[in-house]
């Protein structure tokens, strides 16, 4: 998918139900993550960050560059680009900014808002180790293919939840991770 046919789907008016983790609490802190999209000569491709093994909490899990919104921060815009530029030394201008998807609530308590931007190219990534044990792309095109989200049904206060899977080469993503792609896939392809 290139850059003008997925601003194209994205742009739309339809409300699309949001998703969230199967075991969601109640969430009481705002957060907001970066699903940054490259532009390459096969179509759109996705950032994403394995976070470092010695974190205390989702330890090596693959994630979006982002984080828990701060007194200082302005807006959750802000947040998603100032965690953006800490976590992988990204500084992203507020103009590549084309939207967000619907807020996603974590088991963890955060009422998480996917922002989305697209650049052309991929300027020098500077990976902080305290936060990001490394970054790679996958094609958007993988993220968002119906043919490739695995979904493991669990029981929930007795209603089904579905906790979404992604295969990518040695890894999976998975988790709201996958949860916020799955939103995303679901607001592309809307009637």
């Amino acid at each position: 998918m290139d850059k003008q046919t997925f601003i194209n789907a994205f742009q739309h008016l339809r409300k699309i139900p949001c998703e969230h983790d199967v075991f969601a609490e109640i969430a009481s802190r705002d957060a907001a993550v970066l699903i940054l999209l490259i532009e390459r000569d096969n179509g759109l491709h996705i950032l994403f960050t394995r976070r470092a093994a010695h974190l205390k909490h989702h330890a090596g899990q693959i994630s979006f560059p982002g984080g828990k919104y701060e007194a200082s921060d302005d807006t959750l815009c802000h947040t998603a680009l100032r965690e953006t530029q800490e976590e992988i030394g990204i500084a992203i201008c507020p103009s590549k900014i084309i939207g967000t998807l619907g807020q996603y609530s974590t088991i963890t308590g955060f009422q998480v808002t996917p922002y989305i931007a697209i650049i052309d190219s991929l300027p020098p990534i500077q990976v902080d180790k305290n936060e990001v044990e490394y970054t790679f792309e996958v094609p958007l095109a993988h993220c968002i293919s119906p043919d490739n989200f695995m979904a493991h049904t669990v029981t929930r206060k007795q209603q089904l939840h579905n906790v979404y899977f992604i295969p990518w080469q040695n890894t999976y993503i998975w988790g709201a991770t996958a949860g916020m792609l799955k939103h995303l896939a679901n607001h592309l392809s809307a009637e």
